[in-house]
This record gives C-alpha cells, structure tokens and sequence, in this order.
C-alpha cells in the first residue's frame, strides 16, 4: 500500500540506496527515520519513542548518548583529526588501542584496524594467504566456513557468509570457499541424537570435508562464536571442543570472528571464551567502539605474528591496508569504551541479567508459533515456524510481520529470516529488560492470527 511520503522521505527515496530493502517497497512505504537516541531508547523524527532492542546493528553497546565518548571524541578531533599507519607512521591512539585489545583477548599478538567487520573478515582471509605463502604452501588457501554464518558483504567476506540473500545476483560465492553445515541443534539433530552427538557429528563432517578437499589445500576456518545474523544460533554442547582438534589435526587457522560476540556480549570478553574456542586469530568490530565511530581491527597470535612480520621482510612490504584503518578518532573512543567496559564490568553486568533475560525468551516456547526460544548473554533468539520443526513458506513474511508488530509497541528488533532476533544495549537494566519483553506475548498472538488469516498455517 503506497502512503504519502514526508517531505524527508521524499527526500530519502530520491537520494539513498539502502542496504538489505526492497526499494521498489521502500519507495511505497517511505524510510522510518530516527533522529536522536538516549541510552537504550532510539526517537524518530515524528517523536516516537522506541526501546532499541537491537543495539542498532548489534553494536551500541554502551547505548547511545554515552557523554564519556563524545568528549573523547570532541578531543580527539580537535587534537588529531586524522592520520594513518602507512609506512611505518602511527599515532598514540591506534598503539593504546592496540595494548587493550592484546590484553583482552587471549593469545593475540598483534593487531590490524580496517573500518568494518567486512573489512576486518577480508583482511583474515588476505593473511592467511599470505602466512601460507610464506610458509611455502601455495596451494593450502582453501577456507571453510558455514551455512547461515554472516562475516561480511565484500567479495570474499560475503563469499564466507552462508546466506543466500548476500549471494544472490552477486555472482557469489567466489572460488576457495566452503560451506560446512550449521551448528543447530534444534533443525540439524538427528532423532534421539544428543548435543554431544550432534557435535561430534558435524565435527566428523568437517574432518570428510577437508580431507575430500584435501587436507593441504585448506588454510582456515571461520566461525562466529554465536551466529548472529543468521538467527542468534547458539552451538550445541562440545561444538568447539569437538573442531577445535580437527582443525589442529591438519594444521589448519582458526579464524573467530567476534564482530557481533566479543566485548561482553555473551557475559565473557569475547565469545569464543564462552563457547570453548581456540581461535589463532580475531576479528573484532561494532562494540569495540560501542559503535559511535566505524573501526574493526583483526588479532593474530604470536605464531601467525612471527610470519607474517619475516615474509614482509622478505618482500619489501606488507602490501594491505586502509586509509581509514586505525583512524585517530575510532582509536580514541575505541579505547575509551574498553576503559568504560571495565570500569563498569560489562561482562558481569550481562551475566547478572542473562538468567532473567533468557529466561523471559523461553516463557514464550509454549507459543504455537514459537518453534524454539534460544540464546546466551544478552543474545537471543524467537524462532517462529507454524507448528514444530516446519518453516514458512515463504521464508521471511512471517518474522517481518511481527517486526512490524513490534514497531508499532515502541520496541525495535530483527526478523533473521522468520527468528526475532534480540541483542540490546548492554548497558540495559532489569526494568528495560522488562520493557522489552513487555509486548512480546501480544504481538506474537497478533502474528499467529494474521499468519492463520493468511493461509500460512492451520
């Protein structure tokens, strides 16, 4: 239905190109347009109040508004507003930056900033070429990754996400990438099959994929510690414990790509602390500055460090790098959302409300529209199917319907195909956590009638 357009919507539809929209829809219906946000809450430019319960795109952790960081910000800009690391060139901020990251996350020696997780993911990929190289294996350049895994949306980082919107008219996956199956206990278990099993299934899966690609061909494996656009997957019981020997067996990476995960979200630093992986590299965005400037950065240990430090040498350069990456301004406020972080204890705080908050997610597995309630931290995830295991047909109309729903009670969140995706701020309190889930039970009624009305299920 076509509804009259706002002078700025107007305005939107003539001038952008949006990521992830219908834009024959979205010139009908006009682009909702937010103008300010106070902590956890987003208003839009009609006034409207709404509980952002998506922490934008999974990344203001620290909500919006956070003082601390705009001064910082303000100072930064007025002291070095840019400058790069080209050339051996650097700058206080990127180096204390990158002295807090190696503090957090275990094993990691150095670090490397890009703009995006996009970048970040692509970045893994180019280093782990190189590392081969330089350990004179050619051909060992094949990455796994996962079906319903998201790292990015750039040639090859889009190459690794196992989602078919992100390869669809893109000419996408390119060559040298896999996709193993997904972790999901829920749509993948065989009957009577426990979370053991199943892991040592997939695990066993992974192994015959190597070794039919063959065992010196494959340079890494990508994995986020919780799969997040994917619909908030969290892995079975001994997931990682079961790849994690798999992947040392033939001496092959492991990437973990922490750009939704780390940072606090699951209640540990980094998610692959929570979920029991081992990675030998990181990738890391979004709330490594509580999203308030775009900055991502990829970790590598000591090992992959060592290499990649002596092939330069050999070479003359190491010949990759952006004009953004390590920018003074997302290196100052980078720093200082670490320095809140902790202060703070962020991690403890998530914990703290991660009982009650996955407990509130899972009253609604009574649902008849609800076919599994999951998450971890302050992840999560309603899947909606129209009766057990099934899925909609089409896949995607239904989980946008109570998206919509949702909107219209002053809550946003996600619809990762037909799961409600949930990931708020983490600066969140037990009485939003409670407003959040306020509206919950009516619209998923809501939908259920609409979805019966629809024909979408009995």
């Amino acid at each position: 239905m076509t509804v009259q357009l706002t002078n700025t919507q107007t305005r939107d539809v003539e001038a952008l190109l949006h990521p992830y929209t219908n834009a024959v829809t979205h010139r009908a219906t006009g682009a909702h347009v937010i103008e300010r946000g106070e902590g956890v809450y987003v208003y839009d430019d009609q006034g409207n109040r709404f509980l952002e319960g998506m922490a934008g795109l999974w990344c203001c952790g620290l909500g919006f508004g956070d003082e601390e960081l705009i001064e910082v910000a303000q100072a930064q800009m007025a002291k070095l507003p840019y400058y790069h690391l080209f050339g051996g060139r650097s700058h206080e901020p990127a180096i204390e930056l990158a002295e807090k990251i190696k503090d957090l996350a275990p094993g990691m020696s150095r670090v490397f900033y890009q703009s995006s997780g996009s970048e970040a993911n692509e970045t893994q990929i180019k280093l782990a070429w190189y590392y081969n190289n330089a350990m004179g294996r050619p051909d060992k350049k094949k990455i796994i990754s996962r079906v319903k895994g998201y790292h990015g949306v750039s040639i090859v980082s889009a190459s690794l996400t196992g989602l078919p919107y992100n390869h669809k008219g893109f000419d996408l996956p390119v060559d040298r990438i896999h996709h193993t199956s997904t972790p999901h206990y829920f749509r993948g278990a065989h009957e009577g099959e426990t979370e053991l099993e199943f892991s040592t299934r997939l695990a066993h899966e992974l192994e015959q994929m190597i070794l039919a690609e063959g065992p010196d061909t494959v340079a890494a494996f990508i994995a986020e510690p919780v799969m997040g656009a994917g619909g908030v997957i969290v892995p079975p019981s001994g997931y990682f414990e079961a790849i994690g020997p798999v992947l040392a067996k033939y001496d092959i990476l492991c990437i973990a790509d922490e750009v939704i995960c780390g940072f606090g979200r699951t209640g540990e630093w980094f998610g692959s602390q929570r979920l029991g992986m081992q990675p030998t590299s990181m990738s890391m965005a979004k709330q490594l500055t509580g999203g308030y400037v775009p900055l991502s950065a990829v970790a590598i240990n000591a090992d992959m460090a060592s290499v990649i430090e002596g092939y330069s040498g050999e070479i003359g350069t190491l010949g990759h790098g952006f004009t953004y990456g390590g920018h003074p301004l997302g290196c100052a406020v980078g720093s200082a959302a670490i320095d809140i972080m902790r202060r703070r204890d962020i991690p403890a705080h998530v914990r703290s409300l991660e009982g009650e908050f996955q407990r509130r997610l899972r009253t609604y597995s009574d649902n008849p529209l609800v076919g599994e309630a999951r998450g971890v931290g302050l992840l999560g995830a309603l899947e909606l199917t129209p009766g057990g295991r099934g899925t909609f047909d089409p896949v995607g109309k239904v989980g946008a319907f109570m998206a919509a729903e949702l909107l219209k009670n002053g809550v946003i969140l996600r619809a990762a195909g037909d799961s409600i995706v949930f990931c708020p701020p983490m600066t969140i309190t037990a009485d939003e956590v409670e407003e959040l889930f306020a509206p919950i039970e009516n619209c998923l009624n809501a939908t259920l009638h609409w979805a019966k009305s629809e024909g979408l299920m009995s």
